[in-house]
């Protein structure tokens, strides 16, 4: 075999070899690219009107099966709004919508069952609503929102546990974000789900992890 040819095909090599290099080093360097300065605790946070990333956004369902297990599911299509002033998080106003038939289980024959009359029967009742009535500041983090949640056409007090992650500007949308979890708990017979209860438990726990941008 020619020894230039042998020396070429080991310059090629190394060659690739630096440009994948080259390229690993570009792509590790973009995470610290776009992670955003996230600045956590109320006074940092940004007053402004805000609406969900419906991308960054997940509701989730908990319910104790027969006492041998927690059933999970999630709804796939939320909306909401927020009025915020870190300054006067009293008037907070927290606005939801869920699309019930975006109900999901991983299962298709049950997520049609659930659709049903017998639980949240989605052809009388397709959206569930949830509206603050008043907002209590528990810490630099952590605040209480009472509110009114409607399910199944009925309208009950709720009370949710929020923690706001942080805010920051998202260099890949070009808005001002807000993070923040939150979770509650109810009984679904006071909403006059009560289909198989004991057996499928009657308290719910509810979890939400969303991003909200300032509009």
């Amino acid at each position: 075999m020619n020894k230039y040819y042998v020396m070429n095909k080991n310059c090629v090599h190394k060659f690739k070899k630096l440009i994948l290099l080259f390229t690993l080093l570009i792509q590790s360097s973009c995470g610290y690219l776009i992670q955003p300065d996230v600045k956590s605790g109320m006074i940092h946070l940004e007053k402004g009107s805000y609406k969900i990333d419906p991308q960054h956004a997940s509701v989730l369902f908990k319910i104790n099966h027969m006492g041998m297990s927690t059933f999970v599911g999630r709804f796939n299509q939320i909306d909401a709004t927020l009025e915020f002033d870190p300054h006067n998080i009293a008037n907070a106003k927290l606005s939801a919508v869920i699309n019930v038939a975006s109900i999901d289980v991983n299962n298709k024959e049950l997520e049609e069952s659930l659709r049903g009359s017998s639980w949240f029967d989605v052809d009388k009742f397709p959206q569930a609503f949830f509206t603050t009535t008043s907002v209590q500041l528990l810490d630099e983090k952590h605040a209480q929102f009472n509110g009114a949640l409607t399910l199944h056409g009925v309208t009950r007090p709720i009370l949710i546990d929020v923690v706001f992650n942080g805010g920051a500007d998202n260099l890949l949308t070009g808005h001002y974000t807000l993070g923040f979890s939150a979770a509650s708990t109810f009984k679904r017979s006071t909403f006059g789900i009560d289909y198989l209860v004991p057996a499928i438990a009657d308290e719910v726990d509810i979890e939400v992890f969303a991003e909200f941008q300032k509009q």
